[in-house]
């Protein structure tokens, strides 16, 4: 019995240590990803930085839609393998396959729509399609390796890469401000950049896992689980639903308005909401930290586990709201001169529109906060339902609203959806319905794919 709770001891601490390093590696990739855009829009002309807001969220939309599959597939397949004393290498091949084919498929639909794509969306410039192109293809090995790399626990060269990409990209837009280099096109290369040179590490960590991983018995093969595509669970495709409905919140209002009002518009807009995205990025390390905790409580059989689960969603949404009161105070008093100096005088803002991404932000990150108690509560897929449907209502707000200034139209539809997101998630977090394959355990692949889906936006 000792042994077993020393084992369970260590195995809480290695799984303390990972979430530790996931934290420092989403704060220090929000923080460097926004000295990126900070730098380029003092750097470049009104238009060109909207083209690198909208080249930034055609590519994230087009990769977390189309590779975190694949990622989440390597991360919970390889520990499972690993776990139960099998090869991953089944595991591993399926989702090769899979990737490759997925990259295949986007290149040849990126060639075949290249017209559409280079004049409607990327505004007819020929450098930022190929940046836009190569920069998915490219981050269809960033995602493989991510997934290789959590499934083996290798939590440390995982937050290397994604804190590398991210330097890597905005060392182009330095390398621009301090003259080395000049124009969009170099800031555009850094999207690009940052997913292919980040990869140079992993060559070489796969090579020293071979060296270093002992021969498998020779019945492994047979031993193991036969493993398909099938082999995922429900959990983890309503964790990527979550994750796309968070992409459409975050990346689509710019895209809507570069389609309405041009690349300079876009590039407004992006600054705006850079209020809500901004905190989400710091916010991840509370959300990284709060599920595992809350499915503890959750989990457990302790007088008073479930009174402090309630306790811990209630403190975190206060705090949330004292934020975001303090954030509106202060755009309030100085809202569009503080964007100035953050983002250039390029852009006048008014404060009803900063006013209203602010309450959105509150209440969007009191609906992640909810999005994770329901996770824990093993509802993962209804969350998913809800976070689908009010992705598409700000889509439709943002193209059908009776507001005819695009930009006030954006900025109420992400306070109205917020509200209408966290509204319908507290229901379900009230009246849980729970499905008991859902509920993450502490500590399995379950919830830790469910942490690592929050690190993507800032990368």
């Amino acid at each position: 019995m000792r042994r077993d709770n020393r084992g369970s001891a260590t195995t809480t601490a290695e799984y303390g240590r990972a979430a530790g390093l996931l934290t420092v590696g989403v704060g220090l990739t929000g923080i460097t990803t926004y000295v990126y855009f900070f730098i380029a829009s003092h750097v470049l002309s009104k238009p060109d930085y909207g083209e690198i807001t909208v080249l930034w969220s055609a590519v994230f939309v087009t990769v977390s839609t189309l590779y975190r599959p694949v990622d989440q597939l390597l991360s919970r397949s390889i520990s499972e393998h690993l776990a139960k004393g099998e090869p991953a290498r089944q595991p591993i091949l399926v989702a090769t396959k899979i990737q490759l084919g997925l990259a295949a498929a986007f290149a040849s639909l990126a060639l075949l729509l290249r017209g559409p794509l280079e004049d409607g969306l990327l505004g007819g410039d020929s450098t930022i399609y190929w940046v836009f192109v190569f920069a998915v293809l490219f981050y269809a090995a960033s995602y493989f390796a991510r997934g290789y790399l959590a499934g083996h626990r290798r939590f440390g060269l995982f937050t290397a890469m994604i804190f590398s990409e991210s330097a890597f990209r905005t060392t182009f837009a330095v390398l621009v401000a301090v003259g080395l280099m000049s124009g969009q096109s170099a800031v555009a290369i850094g999207i690009v950049a940052a997913p292919s040179l980040s990869l140079l590490v992993v060559p070489a960590v796969f090579a020293r896992r071979a060296r270093s991983a002992p021969p498998p018995p020779p019945d492994a093969a047979k031993k193991g689980t036969e493993f398909s595509l099938g082999h995922g669970s429900g959990f983890v495709a309503a964790v990527l639903l979550i994750m796309l409905g968070e992409q459409v919140f975050l990346n689509a209002g710019p895209l809507i308005v570069r389609s309405l009002e041009g690349a300079a518009a876009a590039g407004f807009i992006f600054n705006v909401l850079m209020i809500a995205r901004a905190p989400l990025q710091l916010f991840q390390a509370v959300t990284t930290s709060i599920l595992p905790q809350l499915t503890r409580l959750h989990s457990s059989g302790e007088p008073g586990s479930e009174e402090e689960f309630h306790r811990t969603v209630r403190v975190t949404i206060a705090a949330i709201a004292l934020f975001a009161a303090g954030a509106g105070l202060v755009f309030l008093i100085a809202g569009p001169q503080l964007m100035q100096l953050a983002f250039s005088d390029k852009f006048s803002y008014d404060r009803p529109g900063l006013l209203l991404v602010t309450a959105g932000m509150g209440l969007y990150l009191s609906a992640a906060t909810v999005n994770q108690a329901c996770l824990a509560q093993g509802q993962a897929r209804r969350s998913a339902v809800r976070w689908v449907a009010c992705a598409a209502f700000f889509v439709a707000w943002c193209f059908l609203a009776p507001i005819g200034d695009e930009f006030r139209r954006v900025e109420v539809g992400f306070l109205v959806s917020a509200v209408l997101l966290l509204g319908l998630l507290v229901a379900i977090y009230r009246r849980p319905h729970e499905r008991p394959e859902d509920v993450p355990r502490a500590g399995s692949s379950e919830e830790l794919e469910a942490r690592l889906a929050a690190v993507d936006e800032g990368t």
